[in-house]
């Protein structure tokens, strides 16, 4: 039987990837579980695994290949007694038709039955992880492929996700007609909308000779994802200063230690546990507002996204439950984290849930700059590079003396649908308060 692998939904507002390898040949025996792609999504590297047991029949993408959820991408011959994702039809085994392939359709619950089932090779680990069996769960995925999502709905209460229902809408009746009584209603001015269409670029050749390099991977998903935060999001900032000298004594005081624990004392380590305070203060920092419902979405739990510099591009992998975690395990973690992130180790999966962002220029210079809120968020947290400045502060004896402390920049950029300028300087004053004293740090972690 001729079975048709098409690539699966990998991830929430995943919808395309770039083929990196294909790691299997036609006439391959492979079976159920085995990487047969390597993907590129929006900032993750992914390994793609076959659902079922059989022969590589045909491959129809090659590296570098841009393809999307529902591209048909190879086609096997497997036993009459396994399951895939879709059954090639005769039409498509004779090539493509001016007809449009049906969609994909959404499979059963697969309660008592083991033949494989399609998920990502994250979604996978968090079933081993949470103990669930793959078989019992109800797939909501395209193509009936489970999602993180239908894990872990399944291991908290047994249920997977169902699609929201949109409430229909109402036909307005259209007035009676009144031509008795009525004159004609004048004919409105046409509309002259303050939007513009965006103009082609020119010919840059005319001025000199020019090279075009697609934009891809990380670079496309981050430009992609800019501009919807932009676009969406009506940004405010604001800025202060953190007066860091003990801290950074603190730092250097116990660096070592958390360093023969496998993590680096960081100066984003304790801004995480500041950042986290500053939000059970303020949860409306830690929330995403849902403009077609006109709420705001307030969430119980936080998980800070924090920018890694790699040398494909700014990706933001994602720390869970920093509010649970010490000093020492953020340590751990992050170090672990941005190793992965640098390696391309990271799955969907490390990219997503955040709600809020922490972005350390520091460690590349400049005093200040103007970070993004990552949407769907409501706010970013950017720290500028700490340096020596002269400070004027009041001495023991009364009078005013100058002296060297270490001034860290701390900027905030907010959502202003729904923070104001006085909600960031509330913000930041928390943040800076536990930044400057360590022992208030320790004692204000919650």
């Amino acid at each position: 039987m001729v079975k048709s692998f098409r690539l699966p939904d990998l991830g929430e507002g995943i919808h395309e990837g770039e083929v990196m390898a294909v790691t299997v040949s036609v006439g391959d025996s492979i079976r159920e579980g085995d990487t047969i792609l390597e993907v590129e999504t929006d900032k993750a590297a992914v390994e793609i695994p076959s659902p079922f047991t059989g022969t590589v029949r045909e491959i129809l993408v090659k590296a570098g290949d841009l393809v999307r959820v529902g591209d048909e991408m190879m086609r096997f011959d497997v036993a009459d007694t396994d399951t895939g994702l879709v059954e090639t039809t005769a039409a498509e085994e004779k090539g493509p038709s001016a007809e449009a392939p049906p969609p994909l359709p959404e499979q059963k619950p697969r309660t008592g039955k083991k033949g494989p089932v399609p998920a990502s090779p994250a979604t996978r680990r968090l079933a081993r992880e949470l103990g669930a069996d793959l078989h019992e769960i109800s797939p909501t995925g395209r193509g009936g492929v489970v999602t993180a999502d239908d894990v872990r709905a399944f291991a908290e209460g047994g249920k997977t996700p169902t699609a929201e229902k949109k409430p229909k809408s109402v036909p307005v009746p259209a007035p009676p007609a009144d031509a008795t009584s009525k004159a004609a209603s004048p004919i409105p001015p046409p509309p002259r909308p303050l939007t513009i269409k965006v103009p082609p670029l020119p010919d840059f050749s005319r001025w000199g000779p020019v090279e075009r390099q697609p934009i891809r991977s990380v670079r496309r998903a981050t430009a992609r994802h800019m501009a919807l935060s932009w676009s969406q999001i009506p940004h405010v900032s604001s800025q202060d200063v953190a007066d860091i000298t003990a801290l950074e004594a603190f730092r250097q005081k116990h660096k070592a230690g958390i360093a023969e624990k496998g993590g680096k004392l960081s100066l984003t380590v304790f801004a995480l546990k500041a950042a986290v305070t500053a939000l059970k203060h303020y949860p409306r920092f830690n929330a995403s507002p849902d403009p077609e419902a006109g709420e705001l979405v307030l969430k119980q739990y936080w998980h800070i996204g924090v920018a890694v510099d790699t040398d494909d591009g700014l990706i933001v992998p994602v720390l869970r439950d920093v509010d649970r975690k010490s000093i020492t395990d953020l340590a751990v973690e992050l170090g672990d984290l941005v190793t992965r992130t640098r390696a391309r180790k990271i799955s969907p999966d490390d990219l997503q849930g955040g709600t809020f962002t922490l972005t350390n220029m520091g460690t590349r210079g400049g005093l200040s700059f103007s970070p993004i809120i990552n949407y769907p968020e409501t706010a970013i947290m950017g720290m500028g590079a700490a340096r020596l400045q002269p400070v004027v502060r009041d001495s023991r004896t009364g009078k005013p003396e100058i002296v060297p402390r270490l001034i860290l920049p701390v900027i905030l950029a907010m959502d202003h649908r729904v923070l104001d300028g006085a909600d960031g300087a509330r913000f930041l004053r928390t943040v800076i308060t536990a930044l400057e004293d360590p022992e208030t740090l320790m004692l204000t972690m919650v």
